[in-house]
């Protein structure tokens, strides 16, 4: 069985999907319809903007999203009997497996990270990678500060992501440092994803999911919420709102797939993200990259 997962936020760059725009008139076709739902030009963005706007939540997940929704779409090779997302990547791949059409899926995109990016405005937040220590240990040690600090991507055995406030990041990055983390790097991203933070971002994210229209997949998707094949709309939907201020449970995912069938699978985005944390996590070279 061949399972499809997705990248999500922080695997852009600037002349992202100009070769896609180059070589396939369908590609031309889509980033025309993604002008037209967003109201700018998304496409100079990608190809000629400044990094820095393009990093922005705003800008960013409607690029990551287009430029994978367009290799999905455009590839007879794209097969799927399972897929997941890795945060935005989820949405994405809603659309790729039919549950979402690309217009409503671009706009639940651009409506996430509009309210993300003023959730982030509203509490100065960031991220941090910590490596080498169980997530147990990481999980007791936030749970110990005053700050706002979470476990906020589960990502690979001892390889798991915080998110917080400025204050409670550097404070936790300090004591688990302390705990014997090999390193704790703060991640170049423009908030807090994925933790308490990202609170105001729900009300908003929540009537934007009340406007789309979603419909049965043609294959199951294991979400990042509890990392459970899902094919029900309904539940969909729930799973996606709770995603907001959840934390992302990669690991587990992907030992779910591999648990239910998945004997190899394909990275789709910008560039590949996903296929070294797939090897970490089943001690195998089962990703390849489309």
């Amino acid at each position: 069985m061949k399972a499809f997962i997705f990248t999500g936020q922080g695997s852009q760059f600037v002349g992202m999907g100009k070769d896609l725009y180059d070589s396939s008139d369908h590609a031309l076709e889509f980033f025309e319809r993604a002008n037209d739902v967003l109201g700018y030009n998304i496409m100079d963005l990608m190809f000629n903007g400044d990094p820095n706007e393009l990093r922005q939540t705003r800008h960013a997940q409607p690029a990551i999203f287009l430029h994978s929704m367009i290799i999905a779409k455009t590839n007879r090779d794209f097969k799927p009997d399972m897929v997941a997302g890795h945060s935005l990547g989820e949405i994405t791949a809603l659309v790729a497996i039919r549950a979402l059409s690309f217009g409503d899926g671009l706009r639940l995109v651009q409506k996430r990270g509009e309210a993300m990016q003023i959730a982030c405005e509203k509490t100065p937040s960031t991220m941090a990678a910590v490596l080498g220590l169980e997530d147990d240990e990481v999980i007791e040690v936030c749970s110990k500060i005053d700050e706002v600090v979470v476990p906020a991507n589960f990502n690979t055995p001892g390889q798991l992501v915080i998110s917080g406030t400025l204050a409670g990041v550097e404070e936790a990055s300090a004591k688990l440092t302390e705990a014997g983390a090999r390193k704790c790097i703060k991640l170049n991203v423009a908030g807090a994803y994925h933790s308490p933070v990202m609170e105001p971002a729900v009300e908003p994210f929540r009537q934007a999911l009340e406007e789309a229209s979603f419909r049965e997949p043609i294959a199951p998707i294991y979400q990042n919420v509890d990392a459970l094949p899902t094919e029900d709309p309904e539940v969909i939907k729930e799973k996606l709102l709770k995603q907001v201020t959840s934390p992302v449970k990669w690991h587990e995912t992907i030992l779910n797939m591999v648990e239910d069938g998945a004997r190899s699978f394909v990275e789709i985005g910008p560039k590949p993200v996903l296929s070294g944390m797939v090897r970490r996590i089943t001690g195998r070279e089962m990703t390849t990259a489309m």
